[in-house]
Parts: C-alpha cells; sequence; structure tokens
C-alpha cells in the first residue's frame, strides 16, 4: 500500500507472499546483478548510527554512484527524509510490527524504488540485533554495525548476527573515550564467531575510519 504524502515514498508490508524465502532472495540477487546494481543489507541494534553512517556514505560516493536506500521501520519516514537530503533515492518500508525485513519484503520496496537508475541500495534493516540475522534479504553482502556505547560484550549476547556478516562497523568511535569499550576483546569475540569478518572502527561524524569502508563498498561492488 502507498500513501500519497510529500517527501519520499511510504508503503507497509505485514508478511511475506511467498514461502520459500530463499527463491526469493536468490531471485532478486539475479535481477540485480542483471541490472548491475550492488545491494548491501546493515543491521543493528536502534541507536547505533545505522542512517548516520548510511547518509555519510551517500555524501561520499554521491558524485560516483546512484545510490537508493530501502528503509524498513515500524513506522515514521524520518530517516527516508534524511536519505533523500543527502542526495539519495529512498522509500520507507513500515513492516507493521516485524522485528525483521525477509527476501518478500525487500523485493516489494525495490519494485517501490525502482533500481534501473541506480548502482548502489542499502537496505536500513530493523534496528534489531536478534530477527534480522535469521533471514536472507537478497543482499550481496551483509554489514553488522555496534556502536561503542553499547557495549563490547554484545558478541557474547548475540552471537548470531556476528557470524552472517560480512564487515563489522564499530561506530561512534571518537566517544570512544567516554565509555569502558575494549575494542581488542571485541575483535578477538567476534573473530572466533567469524573468522573472515572484517572489522572497521568508524566515525560518520568526524569522518574516522570512511576511507577503509568507503574502499570495500567499491572493492565488493567490482566483485558483484
Amino acid at each position: 500500500m502507498v500513501n500519497s504524502i510529500e517527501g519520499p515514498k511510504v508503503f507497509t508490508v505485514k508478511k511475506g507472499l511467498y514461502e520459500d524465502n530463499k527463491l526469493v532472495a536468490e531471485a532478486t540477487r539475479a535481477r540485480l546483478r542483471a541490472k548491475n546494481v550492488f545491494m548491501i543489507n546493515i543491521m543493528s541494534s536502534p541507536g547505533s548510527g545505522k542512517t548516520e553512517a548510511i547518509v555519510s556514505t551517500i555524501q561520499a560516493l554521491r558524485t560516483k554512484m546512484r545510490i537508493g536506500v530501502i528503509e524498513a521501520d515500524v513506522d515514521s519516514d524520518v530517516d527516508a527524509r534524511a536519505v533523500e537530503a543527502a542526495g539519495g533515492k529512498a522509500v520507507q518500508m513500515h513492516t507493521g510490527g516485524l522485528c525483521h525485513v525477509d527476501a518478500t519484503m525487500v523485493k516489494t520496496g525495490l519494485d517501490e524504488l525502482g533500481c534501473e537508475d541506480l548502482d548502489l541500495i542499502f537496505i536500513e534493516n530493523i534496528g534489531n540485533l536478534i530477527c534480522p540475522a535469521g533471514y536472507d534479504t537478497g543482499a550481496m553482502r551483509n554489514v553488522a554495525i555496534l556502536s561503542i556505547p553499547e557495549g563490547d560484550d554484545k558478541p557474547l549476547k548475540y552471537p548470531a548476527i556476528f557470524t552472517k556478516v560480512d564487515v563489522l562497523l564499530i561506530s561512534k568511535v571518537d566517544v570512544a573515550p567516554f565509555f569502558d569499550f575494549n575494542l581488542l576483546l571485541l575483535e578477538q569475540a567476534v573473530l572466533k564467531l567469524n573468522p573472515k569478518i572484517k572489522i572497521m572502527p568508524i566515525s560518520a561524524r568526524t569522518g574516522q575510519g570512511m576511507n577503509v569502508w568507503l574502499d570495500w563498498i567499491r572493492s565488493e561492488i567490482g566483485r558483484g
């Protein structure tokens, strides 16, 4: 359902239309590859800095890439408006209370967003460290964000998400002096769960570490 309002397109999804999430996810990846579009699924808890990281990424890459975002939230279009203000294309997906998005929801989001004029799409998943990790969205790569204020014990409490992602962004490193956060212990715990993961400390506010993140995006797009 599409609501006619000023600003980003808003639509609501409550359940998948297909029973086999994996088949839909694979079809989505094939669809995107055929159009040379790369999609990244970003997961984290609420307040970790997902939108800020995405907005900073758009601002850094918008002269080189056409970027779109599928914003998933229970309600509101605040994040989609922030994306559009930064120069990205956005649709706002309301999940009707669901704590994750799956491949069918993302397919609907792509239909609403349109991918013919885009090079890179981000899925800003629902703020949750548990539910989103269990669903293939059709993205080519998966990224988790953990902010310094959340603490370094999250891999011990919510291990599943750290085993499913290609990159872990440690956000808000500019405030690290004010929190008891042991980056070395966190890295050891995460690498034990997922030896292939790439860990990137960043601050979207100051720009610290953002070049490493941007270089990773460029290199992964090249791999398809």
